[in-house]
């Protein structure tokens, strides 16, 4: 008997859920054949089977989040051998020196960094790689998926987005897919189940002419299209999994390790130009900021009581969506014209909308920022991720009235909340930056 343990998937990550199982207790199966979806923080990814052998066990069943080194699976692989399964370990996988299992181990290893070819060599090379990668996304492809992947009428789709389409209710032969060489994507399957012609039809209705137009149709995100995925008030306990449990660990990570203060203010913007973008504006004001007062974008490690003052600024923009929190991180603010944040910004909403953000742009932000008003509440305590040592939020837009001049104007406000690590910061300086953030949503331009 061979027990194979989950194996660490990228970058440390203490856990996965099952997808979807492509092999069951009885098969015979043989190394590198698709073994079972497994879905991470950050992606979908198809694990193959490392060993010949019958499968005589599996440690778990779709939506089971399985630790890493925990058993996954057991195989009955008829060498005879005598060890006890409760205790055989990865190392009864073959000798590091079988060219299988070292493959399986370089997959493992390597699984992450392969979902995120350059997408230009995915378009001049119809067999290549679609760029992929999200921190709770799908794994649309690579080479270990195309392998498995399943033909719909002349379009193809992976284990994961299968499982995706049974779960949501979507006959794939209905979906357009977006994919390069006609992969379906999660997000193709996702916006047909917000469109009921999409759903499971008879056959014969798919072959007529009309049919062939529902894809089409299923591609355009309805107005109601969030609803599908709002989660169901049903007084159970439920295991929290994908990014939101990525989320409560950063969260809690967070509380156990910043020593957060916050302070507040307003920025009166009454003399802002018509059409100017609050978000290219807030962004421009933290780089003049951290300019002014560079201990704000910082780093701070409390194991060593060391501190990192980074020259260029990388803004980590919280992203609220139904499935969690995302930061994805825009680059280099502080080289950017004002038209290449808004393009930067736009890229980010169409990421974090398909989940096709790359994991590296969602770490190594030296400063945040949350523009929470858009929805409501005029300030808040908003909470650092380490290493940052601060976050700024922007609440809800105001008129107040305000003395000018011996009379009284309404001038529109944006209130700003600054929580920043009292351990790296001190107030004077905390003081000073959001001073400087002022000072610039100030000015007309």
């Amino acid at each position: 008997m061979s027990i194979f343990k989950l194996p660490d998937l990228g970058e440390g990550l203490p856990d996965a859920e099952i997808v979807e199982w492509h092999v069951k207790v009885g098969d015979k199966v043989e190394v590198d054949q698709p073994m079972v979806s497994m879905e991470t923080a950050k992606a979908v990814v198809d694990v193959p089977v490392p060993v010949n052998g019958t499968v005589t066990r599996l440690y778990g069943e779709p939506g089971d989040v399985i630790d890493t080194d925990a058993p996954l699976i057991e195989f009955d692989t008829g060498d005879g051998s005598a060890a006890k399964s409760s205790e055989a370990t990865q190392t009864n996988l073959p000798e590091p020196g079988n060219d299988s299992a070292a493959k399986l181990r370089a997959e493992a290893e390597q699984v992450l960094k392969d979902l995120h070819d350059n997408q230009s060599t995915a378009d001049e090379q119809p067999a290549a790689k679609e760029a992929i990668g999200t921190v709770v996304g799908q794994m649309e492809s690579s080479d270990a998926v195309v392998d498995s992947m399943t033909d719909f009428g002349g379009k193809k789709a992976a284990p994961a987005v299968r499982a995706l389409a049974k779960k949501l209710g979507v006959d794939l032969s209905t979906v357009e897919a977006t994919g390069t060489g006609g992969v379906i994507r999660p997000s193709d399957v996702k916006a047909a189940a917000a469109n009921p012609s999409a759903k499971a039809v008879p056959a014969k209705v798919q072959a007529t002419p009309a049919a062939t137009q529902a894809p089409k149709q299923a591609t355009t995100p309805q107005p109601t299209a969030p609803k599908a995925t709002k989660p169901t008030a049903d007084d159970q306990w439920q295991q929290v999994k994908g990014s939101r449990r990525t989320m409560a660990r950063v969260m809690q990570n967070a509380h156990a390790n910043v020593v957060p203060t916050t302070i507040m203010d307003d920025a009166d913007i009454n003399n802002w130009q018509a059409g100017e973008d609050i978000t290219v504006r807030l962004i421009r004001s933290l780089v003049v900021a951290a300019q002014a007062e560079p201990t704000l974008n910082a780093w701070f490690d409390g194991d060593k009581l060391s501190r990192r003052l980074i020259s260029h600024v990388d803004v980590g923009i919280a992203v609220d969506t139904e499935d969690g929190l995302f930061v994805p991180t825009m680059r280099n603010c502080d080289s950017m014209s004002a038209e290449q944040v808004r393009a930067a910004m736009n890229t980010i909403k169409t990421q974090v909308k398909s989940r096709s953000i790359p994991p590296e742009d969602m770490k190594d932000y030296t400063i945040m920022l949350s523009n929470f008003g858009v929805y409501a509440g005029r300030y808040a305590t908003p909470v650092i991720t380490p290493p940052c040592v601060s976050i700024v939020a922007a609440g809800k837009l105001r008129h107040d009235v305000v003395p000018v001049l011996g009379g009284m104007e309404a001038h529109r406000i944006i209130p700003l909340s600054l929580t920043f690590d009292h351990r790296a910061v001190t107030g004077g300086e905390a003081a000073r930056f959001l001073a400087a953030m002022i000072k610039d949503l100030n000015k007309a331009r």
